[in-house]
């Protein structure tokens, strides 16, 4: 995967100012970003978040999943240590896009849960791939992360890419009525690591 590093700016944000690094992927045309904190290629693991672009959670308060809840509670969590690493990878909807992600929505409306929905639109289950981050991370310095997140498939995938995860936190957040079968769905058929609702 050619993935290439474009520019780096700052980024003030609410939760305390980032470098924010551009990439660019010539095969696909998408853009990715890092967000990064504090010194990171130090060679010491990073508080780190693989995040995948969710239109609906992060810029629009969608309560349908736990995207938007996750993003704030990640960049928090970096801010709070002052050192750590953020990647926004544009593939929205598990990797189907926004407009598949709609028509998802829909079948949801109608009964089916999030892997049925993708499945009878004639997707998987999650589409999404990581191969970008190894370039992404290596361009920043990052050999170890403290990897924020409730997907087994996300370790593996950093693993497979070289990079060591030094240890997985758990990020469970946004847990609401809107996307209580959602969550479930993802630890019932998807294997993530997210805590049953209290009974």
């Amino acid at each position: 995967m050619s993935i290439r590093y474009v520019a780096t700016s700052k980024l003030p944000t609410p939760y305390g100012v980032f470098s924010m690094h551009g990439f660019e992927d010539p095969d696909t045309g998408k853009e990715h970003v890092a967000l990064s904190m504090g010194v990171v290629d130090d060679g010491e693991p990073v508080l780190a978040r693989v995040h995948s672009e969710c239109l609906t959670g992060d810029a629009l308060f969608s309560m349908r999943c736990d995207c938007g809840a996750q993003l704030q509670a990640a960049l928090e969590a970096i801010a709070a240590e002052g050192r750590g690493v953020l990647l926004y990878l544009r593939q929205e909807g598990r990797g189907i896009g926004l407009m598949n992600k709609i028509r998802a929505y829909k079948l949801q409306d109608g009964g089916a849960d999030t892997v049925e929905a993708n499945e009878q639109l004639g997707f998987g289950a999650d589409m999404r791939e990581y191969g970008m981050c190894e370039a992404m991370l290596e361009q920043l310095g990052v050999t170890s992360l403290r990897l924020m997140t409730n997907n087994p498939r996300k370790v593996k995938a950093m693993e497979a890419a070289g990079i060591t995860v030094a240890e997985r936190r758990p990020l469970e957040t946004g847990r609401n009525p809107h996307n209580d079968r959602y969550l479930n769905t993802k630890a019932g058929k998807l294997g993530h690591w997210i805590t049953p609702p209290e009974t």
